[in-house]
Parts: structure tokens; C-alpha cells; sequence
């Protein structure tokens, strides 16, 4: 019998059709009558910003692929131009599916709340009177409409803002009758405004800064007739480009492309859908974007501007209940961090647990007199972070605190920046990593003085130092002072603050150089065993999984009889249950409250498993162009623990669970008959308890 070729395209999924129906999953989230109703709403706008995303980096790089004539293909064999044909087909059915939800069912939902949006038809008299008012005091002022001619060309269009295109007749005061005008929205005023309670007939009533402008924009333009006015919004590319050959300045070179990033290349247009034909071609023909780049939107054209009503609407029983992370045992508050880690690893599972602990080993290792040196890879942050504060407070101490940076996180540079300023200013050294290669891994270290000893306390972790998304994203954390944890992470930092090669670390995996290699021969591994008669079995748990090596390497162990379970949230590119190759596969998505980020690795090495946490998707840019790192968990009950919580629980569940199909789609499960709801992040958020 020949041999399967598994390096055929029918066995891959495209990574941009995939992320599509990722956004997809996002988005039945706000069509689910069982959640709340604003954040059905909420995730409604998720999906819209997901897209936004999707535009400005996957849809941006397959536009200049094509543009440069390339025909390179990826495993699936599909060129860019094929690929951008699927995508533009199934994000116009995105698009047009997210305005159907809103119009058709959110709307009307929240109207039956109290909760309204109202047009100019429906506003009454003394509501007229009061939007007029705040046009004439608010906006009138700070509005600079652009008439078009050879004087006044067509203006630059910052990424994603709220803009019309207004045409007119008539002539102005110096006999112009171009007939063309823009209003660019003022972006220091919100996108909705609420109504007084004076002029309102309900709790909560709304207007669209649109609809003021739509209704008075004739008084931008007087002696004039306005015969159209319609919203538009441009999706530009937003990808910095930084050339690392060429420069000597890291942050300095990313500064620079942060001002360009606004005024990047078009990659999409979305006007109203009352838009005449006329000014939708004259947009097309202004952004040098073709008609397959146009969606008609039957509502605002910022969608994801409706969040705002989140926070602006008082009303807890809209929402998902409030949840409190748990304090792990043992870490009582103002308890002694250092005394609790010595007396074994800890094991924190965000948001279930507290991301508290994280941020007293670095308060106390900032007061501690005993602490010598702290070093942190820092990734995103937010503002007004304690995690910066406590750093910030141990370099004024006197502690040589080393931060390693990464200004390239995207969407996040300009906030990194400033973070690394402050940093400096209070004495910490900074450092941006190793040039070509990003820092992505989440690693914290210690380093104390204990009698005529050294020690080395150490957090890793597969999320991010940020004590907000620490409640919204699930991630794993570990506090340890196992020696050799302490010495592997200190070589790694070496080699990102320092110059030489890489030396051997006993207890870690990390990219660029092992991670990938010892993933492959622990999948091999598990084959073997396989073949071998003995007991196999894997289990990844990670946001995306594109990589091809690794995915032909799990195409053997299925072929081996290795039973593959894989939790995939984004992207799979893998193509579960196809005969002879992936039949032990399964492929499954979660996406429920919180928003699924751990990445675990599980080899049941027949018997004697190994369980691996780790910053690392599979993906080739984790396992080659970034520096991550992959962490044993070799506690016996930690390891059972994430198990059972972290994998065991997760493909039980029959309520958030996507089962990716052979054919590329997934699947929602749901409890048989007789079956009760099973939802892993709703039992750990009562503590384990099904």
C-alpha cells in the first residue's frame, strides 16, 4: 500500500478562511438568546473589531502580495488572488449576517429594554430643538467641512474614522460649484450621545453623532443645496513595516511608522447603504480600491462604536453576573510571597484565579531589602499598570530592574513606547529584545539574597502582564523557585540583554531554537509508543495551530493510532477526520465569556506524561521568528490539576464547544436528550464544581 502524501492541499485549511470562521463563532455569540443582551451586543461589536483587524493585517498582506505579482502559494496551494476571492465572498456575507443581527434582533431587543436608538423621523419636537443645540454648541465649532477643487484636493482620510462624502449644488461666495465636499467627524466627540432626561421618553435614549450631522449639514454649507449626504470609512493597511537591516534606532524606526500607520494603503470601503452609486465610484476611484472592496452597510458605518453602550446603560441584569477571581490557597493577603513559593509551585489559572499574587511578589520584591535584581519580559501592559508601578518603585529602590520590551506588539507600540520612557526615567534598564526576532515570551525573575545564598524566584506565564485582560482571557501562570527554572530563565535573559550563544537550558523549551524540534520528537515519540502497542496520547491546547511540520507530524501520530485532541481557538489549519490520515483527530473550538488564551502542550508518554505550558501558538512565527519559551509543570497535582480543568473539562464541554468539520466548518455541540449543559469556563467559575 503506497504511502499518503501529507504535504497534499487537500489536507490544509487556509489560515484567512479560517480566521473568517473564527470571527463567525464570535459572532453567533451575539445571537445566542441565552446571553445577556448587551453582551450579545458586545460581542457583536467584538466581531466587528476582529474584522477591522483581519483588514488591516491578513487582507492588507494578501493585497500587496498580489500587487508585487506574487504566486506563491501556502499548503492549501491557493494563490493570494484565490485566497482574496473566498475572503471578499464570505466577509460581504459577515457583514451584511452583523447588520441583519443588529437591525433584525439587537435593535429591536433593546428597544423591549428601554434602550433606544433614534432616528431623525422619530425625534420629537423638543428633542429637534436639543440636538440642534448641542450641533450649534458641540459640533458646529469644531467641524472644518473640505470643499473640493484644484485648491482643495480630496483630504487625508485617517484609518477607520467617520467621514461623508456630501454633494451639492449652487455656488459659494467665490462662484466654486465643485459639487463635492468632505465632513471628517470630530474623533474628540463620542459616536453616541444620550439624551436628556428632559427631552426623553425613556431611560435610555440615544443619537448617532452621525444623525446631527446628517441633519444639519446644510448649515456647513450656506447659500447651498445639499442633495446627499452619506458616512464612509476607509480600512487602511496598518502593518508596520520596520526594516531591521537598515536602522540603528529600534524605537526610533517604530515612532516613524506609528504616524504612517494612519495613513496607510486602502484595503476597504464601507459607506451607507443609501450611497449613490455616483459617490460610491468616486470613493472607489479615491482610494484606488475595486468594487470587490466596497460593503454597503445598512446602519452605522463604525459599528464596533456601539460598545460605548456597555458602559453608558446602568443595567447589571443586561450583563453577565459579576465574577470575583479566587485568591489560590495558601496566598493569603500580606502574606509572605517568598515563604508561599518555597513551599511549592503554585499554579495560577486567570481568571479563576487572582492575578494578585503576581503583582505582590513584585510590590514585596520591591520593598523587600533581601532582593537584589528583577527582570520581566513586558508585552502589553495597559495603563496605569501596577505591575509598571511596582517596577517603577523597585528601580528608585535601588534594584537593578532589567525590562525587556517589545515595542512591536501590535496596536500596543505607541502605549510600549511610553511605557519604556517611564521606565528609563525611573533608572530601570530597557531593552527591545534582539532585532528580527519579536519577545514574546512572559517570564518574571527574582533574584534574593537568603543568608549567604542567592536565590531565584520566578513567574511564568502564557498571558500577558496585564491585570485587565488577567479577568477577561484565560492564561496560566506559575510561580516557582525550582534552581534549575531559575538558572534557564536567567540564560534566557542573557541572551535577550546581552550578546554569545545560546547555552543548553535543561528545564525550558524555547524558540527560536528548541521549542519547535522537541514538539516534533515528542509527537514522534508518542507514535512510537503507539506502534509499539503501549498507551498514546496528545492534547494541544493553543489559539492557533498553521504550522505544517507540526501538523503532518500529528497527520502520523493519527495515522499511528495516537488519539489527538486538539482545542484550537483561532485558526486550524489541520483538517480533522480525513480516512487514513486524521481519523484519531479532533479538532475542537471554544468561545464562551472569557476569551480562551492558555496554551498547553500534553503527552501522555505512556504512562510517564509530560505537560508543558507556554507564551507559543503553533505557528511558524512562534516557533522561528519569535523568542518564546515552553515551561514543564512537574508537580504531580498541578499537572492533574491543568488536566483536569485545562483539558479534560474543556472537551466535555457541550455548551461554548465548536467541532471543527472535514469540510472547514464547525459544528456547535449541544447537550443530547438526556444530557445535561457542560461548560467549562461556567464550572470553573464555581470553583470546579460541575
Amino acid at each position: 500500500m503506497n504511502a499518503i502524501d501529507l504535504s497534499q492541499p487537500e489536507l490544509y485549511i487556509n489560515r484567512e478562511l479560517s480566521l473568517l470562521q473564527f470571527n463567525r463563532r464570535v459572532l453567533e455569540q451575539a445571537r445566542d438568546a441565552r446571553t445577556p443582551l448587551l453582551e450579545r451586543l458586545k460581542f457583536l461589536c467584538i466581531s466587528s473589531t476582529n474584522l477591522d483587524e483581519f483588514f488591516e493585517i491578513r487582507v492588507a498582506g494578501l493585497k500587496q502580495k498580489i500587487a508585487s505579482g506574487s504566486v506563491q502559494v501556502g499548503p492549501d496551494n491557493l494563490s493570494p488572488t484565490e485566497v482574496m476571492a473566498q475572503v471578499s465572498q464570505l466577509a460581504h456575507r459577515l457583514v451584511d449576517e452583523q447588520y441583519r443581527l443588529l437591525n433584525e434582533e439587537l435593535i429591536p431587543a433593546l428597544e423591549q429594554e428601554g434602550i433606544r436608538f433614534l432616528k431623525r423621523g422619530q425625534w420629537s419636537r423638543e428633542q429637534e430643538d436639543w440636538v440642534y443645540e448641542y450641533f450649534t454648541q458641540e459640533l458646529l465649532p469644531v467641524l472644518s467641512p473640505l470643499g473640493l477643487d484644484p485648491a482643495h484636493p480630496f483630504p487625508r482620510i485617517l484609518n477607520k474614522s467617520l467621514n461623508f462624502i456630501v454633494s451639492l449644488e449652487g455656488k459659494d461666495a467665490f462662484g466654486r460649484s465643485s459639487g463635492v465636499a468632505v465632513v471628517q467627524a470630530p474623533r474628540s466627540l463620542p459616536r453616541l450621545i444620550r439624551l436628556p432626561e428632559e427631552c426623553s421618553d425613556g431611560p435610555y435614549e440615544f443619537v448617532f453623532l452621525s444623525s446631527i450631522i446628517h441633519a444639519h449639514v446644510g448649515d456647513l454649507f450656506p447659500g447651498m443645496k445639499v442633495t446627499g449626504c452619506y458616512q464612509f470609512r476607509v480600512t487602511r493597511n496598518s502593518d508596520l513595516f520596520v526594516d531591521e537591516e537598515e536602522i540603528d534606532d529600534l524605537l526610533h524606526a517604530v515612532e516613524g511608522e506609528l504616524l504612517s500607520r494612519r495613513y496607510g494603503d486602502g484595503v476597504r470601503l464601507e459607506v451607507a447603504d443609501n450611497c449613490s452609486p455616483r459617490m460610491e465610484d468616486y470613493l472607489l476611484r479615491t482610494f484606488q480600491l475595486d468594487s470587490d472592496d466596497l460593503y454597503r452597510d445598512r446602519g452605522p458605518v463604525n459599528l464596533n462604536r456601539l460598545l460605548a453602550i456597555y458602559d453608558l446603560v446602568d443595567r447589571p441584569d443586561l450583563k453577565f453576573p459579576p465574577f470575583t477571581p479566587a485568591r489560590p490557597p495558601g496566598l493569603a493577603i500580606d502574606q509572605n510571597i517568598f515563604e508561599s513559593i518555597r513551599s511549592g509551585d503554585i499554579l495560577l489559572h486567570h481568571p479563576f484565579d487572582s492575578f494578585l499574587p503576581v503583582i505582590d511578589l513584585l510590590k514585596q520584591s520591591a520593598a523587600d531589602p533581601g532582593v537584589l535584581a528583577i527582570k520581566q519580559t513586558l508585552y502589553r501592559t495597559g495603563p496605569d499598570s501596577a505591575v509598571v508601578n511596582a517596577l517603577v518603585d523597585a528601580a528608585r529602590a535601588g534594584k537593578e530592574v532589567t525590562v525587556v520590551i517589545e515595542l512591536r506588539a501590535r496596536f500596543d507600540e505607541e502605549a510600549n513606547i511610553q511605557l519604556a520612557n517611564r521606565l528609563q526615567e525611573a533608572g530601570a534598564h530597557v531593552v527591545y529584545g534582539v532585532v528580527g526576532y519579536k519577545t514574546h515570551a512572559k517570564m518574571l525573575l527574582v533574584t534574593r539574597r537568603e543568608a549567604r545564598k542567592l536565590r531565584h524566584y520566578v513567574h511564568l506565564g502564557t498571558g500577558n502582564y496585564h491585570a485587565r485582560t488577567a479577568r477577561l482571557y484565560t492564561d496560566y501562570g506559575l510561580l516557582t523557585c525550582n534552581p534549575a527554572m531559575g538558572r534557564d530563565v536567567h540564560r534566557v535573559f542573557q541572551l535577550l540583554t546581552s550578546l554569545g550563544k545560546v547555552k543548553s537550558l535543561s528545564k525550558l523549551l524555547q524558540s527560536p531554537f528548541t521549542l519547535h524540534k522537541k514538539i516534533i520528537e515528542k509527537i514522534e515519540r508518542e507514535a512510537e509508543h503507539a506502534r509499539a502497542g503501549k498507551s498514546a496520547r496528545i492534547i494541544v491546547k493553543c489559539n492557533a495551530l498553521i504550522e505544517p511540520q507540526s501538523i503532518r507530524a500529528l497527520y502520523r501520530a493519527s495515522q499511528a493510532g495516537v488519539r489527538v485532541d486538539c482545542i484550537i481557538r483561532g485558526i486550524c489549519c489541520l483538517r480533522p477526520g480525513v480516512p487514513g490520515v486524521s481519523e484519531n483527530i479532533r479538532v475542537r473550538s471554544i468561545v464562551g465569556r472569557f476569551l480562551e488564551h492558555t496554551r498547553v502542550f500534553y503527552f501522555h508518554n505512556d504512562g510517564d506524561s509530560e505537560l508543558y505550558l507556554s507564551s507559543a501558538d503553533w505557528m511558524e512565527r512562534n516557533f522561528f521568528q519569535r523568542v518564546e519559551v515552553a515551561f514543564p509543570v512537574e508537580d504531580r497535582k498541578l499537572r492533574q490539576r491543568i488536566l483536569r480543568d485545562g483539558l479534560e473539562l474543556y472537551l466535555a464541554d457541550n455548551t461554548d464547544a465548536w467541532v471543527l468539520q472535514r469540510d472547514g466548518r464547525y459544528k456547535r455541540r449541544s447537550p443530547g436528550a438526556r444530557q445535561r449543559e457542560r461548560s467549562a469556563q461556567r464550572t470553573l467559575m464555581k470553583g470546579g464544581r460541575d
